[in-house]
């Protein structure tokens, strides 16, 4: 992997954290962070080829459309289907079935680690949302995950 191929991957994870932290503190994704995730991806689109962009872009459509009908079934809330087709847009399309699997891990240790800090005694009167939040789940935290696990998985050695 290149790193004009992962550095706009690189450049995401600020927001990311800003996803993961949102997320779990008041069980939002707000548009200006998915705004901001798509913004970048346009800024950096020079260093990619239009064959890459066309194949970037439709795995963020097929992901969104996909979305879209997890949300309208309630299993999913709007936020994360936005973020997570605007992280589409960093996934290199040689990678996506590694994402796959990334994103299954993340979703895994997402909910274990929301599970940990509701059972913990410090976080039972805390004013984080994701916690407090039964039956629900701040898959940003997921989201995050997958994007950083991404990041590792493909970064070439220095």
């Amino acid at each position: 992997m290149t790193w004009q191929a992962v550095l706009p991957l690189l450049l995401l994870m600020p927001v990311l954290c800003a996803v993961a932290w949102n997320d779990l503190r008041h069980m939002r994704i707000p548009n200006l962070l998915v705004g901001i995730a798509v913004g970048l991806f346009v800024l950096c689109t020079p260093l990619l080829g239009w064959s890459e962009i066309a194949w970037r872009l439709g795995a963020a459509v097929t992901v969104f459309a996909l979305g879209t009908a997890a949300f309208a079934l309630r299993l999913v809330g709007g936020g994360d289907v936005k973020m997570l087709a605007a992280l589409m847009l960093f996934v290199p399309p040689q990678t996506l079935t590694l994402f796959g699997y990334a994103f299954s891990v993340a979703l895994v240790l997402g909910v274990l680690f929301v599970m940990a800090l509701r059972i913990a005694r410090v976080f039972r009167n805390s004013d984080l949302v994701g916690i407090r939040a039964r039956g629900k789940f701040p898959m940003g935290i997921s989201i995050a995950l997958a994007g950083l696990f991404q990041l590792a998985l493909i970064t070439p050695p220095i």
